[in-house]
């Protein structure tokens, strides 16, 4: 049975200019407030009973000891970095979740119901918890959706991790993450697979941002199928009111003898000659679309680390990929598209980690 976190401790509250006032353990409250949603088991876990859509997620961290707590959700989707306590000192954070079925991969097992928050870190503390439907920020409510393939989505087993699945931890309250991204597509697969596109489309609300990363498995799509593959999927977003944002792909880790890395396995241009990174960057020009050019970046960064130190990004030491990323390159390459966001003015700085 679920029951409050640390009750016999004494919960404590930043009042004023950082004076501490004790107060006493909240009481289990509803279902979507309190502690009683909570595992005293390691690790900390929170189940809130709660339909798909969005919820604001309000965590108080820290207690009597020194912590340093980070929280996942869902499937292993990263939703708070880790944040560090003193002893006797609260902080509070919020982020926005999103709640679906299936909770991963489109295509995949469909999880278990409602929310699942894990609290991990090297010391966790959890002080209260409170979960509400989300409600429009004072910057406006905002849903980023996800297209992509195996590098996107949220990876359902370890080591395995998408970008998209560490991109949460990098916004605030008033905006969600909404990973519809899923292993094996390419530009055909997503379009025809009734559990993707035709699923996801109308999903898509007004102002929605859609960012659509697809070409690593596109490996025998000709060019003018992919482009207008790409453009349906743009055209697609724009009919819902949704503002696309085309992605190039991350690159695979395949060096030349130079270090530089190779100009067809590497930056993903096919058996057939396309350059899918080239293609995605014309249309995006051609279709006044918003860019991340993410081939681009993550080449810079693993040709800065080189053929050895760029082995930690990938999963070539646990399973000789240079395709899939671990937590780390995952983690780098979602900072990547967190400061395009930024500094192309689709996220408002306010709503930005």
């Amino acid at each position: 049975m679920r029951r409050a976190a640390a009750v016999a401790l004494a919960v404590v509250a930043v009042a004023g200019a950082g004076a501490l006032t004790p107060v006493s353990a909240a009481p289990a409250a509803s279902a979507l407030d309190g502690l009683a949603n909570c595992t005293t088991a390691a690790p900390l876990t929170c189940h809130f009973d709660v339909p798909p859509g969005d919820y604001d997620v309000r965590v108080e961290l820290g207690g009597a000891t020194a912590g340093s707590t980070s929280v996942r959700g869902e499937t292993r989707r990263a939703l708070l970095a880790e944040t560090a306590t003193e002893a006797g000192r609260t902080v509070h954070r919020s982020f926005t979740v999103n709640v679906r079925t299936p909770e991963g991969e489109p295509t995949g097992a469909e999880g278990s119901d409602g929310l699942d928050l894990t609290f991990g870190g090297s010391a966790p503390e959890l002080a209260s918890i409170q979960v509400k439907p989300a409600r429009p920020s004072t910057a406006g409510t905002r849903r980023i959706l996800l297209i992509g393939d195996s590098t996107v989505c949220d990876q359902p087993a370890e080591p395995y991790t998408g970008w998209g699945q560490e991109l949460p931890q990098f916004l605030k309250k008033g905006v969600s993450v909404a990973n519809y991204a899923d292993s094996g597509e390419s530009s055909v697969t997503y379009l025809e697979n009734p559990a993707l596109f035709p699923t996801v489309q109308p999903l898509i609300g007004r102002g929605d941002l859609v960012l659509i990363q697809l070409a690593h498995n596109d490996k025998t799509t000709d060019e003018a199928t992919y482009r207008a593959d790409l453009k349906t999927l743009v055209d697609g977003v724009r009919a819902q009111g949704g503002r696309p944002v085309l992605v190039t792909p991350i690159v695979r880790r395949w060096f030349n003898a130079d270090g530089t890395l190779n100009n067809d396995i590497a930056l993903l241009v096919n058996g057939l000659g396309v350059n899918h990174p080239a293609v995605i960057r014309e249309l995006a020009a051609t279709e006044d679309v918003p860019l991340i050019d993410l081939t681009a970046l993550t080449k810079a960064r693993v040709e800065e680390l080189g053929p050895e130190g760029s082995k930690a990004l990938y999963l070539y030491n646990e399973k000789k990929d240079n395709t899939h990323t671990s937590v780390r390159g995952a983690t780098e390459y979602a900072q990547f598209v967190r400061d395009a966001l930024r500094a192309q003015g689709l996220v408002p700085p306010g709503l930005v980690r």
